[in-house]
């Protein structure tokens, strides 16, 4: 793996039940600022994605968010980050955000962040990036979908084996080990 010095961040619009998914986000948020590595994400201002970006701009951390005009008033655009990009369309503000972080780390999330996480794998498989993809599982989020991910693959439909694609972490300290 090549030295990651930005990571895009996929994630909730929302907290969501568990008091942990919030924990956990601000000390991932915390730990990549300390490791003076750059949170490119979706901009707004609320749910884990504000948590994350708050957290990490406490720790004078480097935060670049990219919103479409769209989400603008829905999702609460920040006023504090680094850098915010605002992108004409849903798909310019995911090749923004591609292109301007070196790995992705999926947390807790809905539709949104599902539709993130399986575009940057299918990205990863057709040779459009290669951007190393971690998933943050707080109390077990993600493991059913991890099981039909596996699931798949036992039925011959993924051409990778899906762990050497995706690297799966149930606490921060654990996932940022790996950078």
């Amino acid at each position: 793996m090549s030295s990651i010095t930005s990571v895009v961040v996929f994630c909730g619009s929302k907290l969501g039940n568990n008091p942990l998914f919030e924990e956990h986000t601000i000390q991932l948020g915390m730990l990549l600022a300390k490791k003076a590595i750059k949170i490119v994400y979706g901009g707004g201002n609320v749910g884990i994605m504000g948590t994350v970006a708050n957290a990490a701009l406490k720790e004078n951390g480097k935060v670049v968010g990219v919103i479409p005009k769209l989400l603008l008033e829905w999702e609460q655009d920040h006023k504090n980050l680094s850098q915010l990009h605002v992108t004409e369309s849903m798909h310019d503000r995911k090749v923004l955000l591609y292109n301007l972080a070196d790995a992705v780390i999926i947390l807790p999330g809905g539709y949104g962040t599902l539709d993130e996480l399986f575009e940057t794998i299918t990205w990863n498989n057709l040779k459009i990036h290669s951007k190393s993809v971690f998933i943050l599982n707080t109390a077990g989020f993600y493991n059913h979908l991890l099981e039909h991910i596996n699931k798949m693959q036992q039925e011959g439909f993924l051409y990778n084996d899906w762990k050497e694609q995706i690297t799966v972490a149930n606490n921060p300290e654990e996932l940022i080990s790996y950078f």
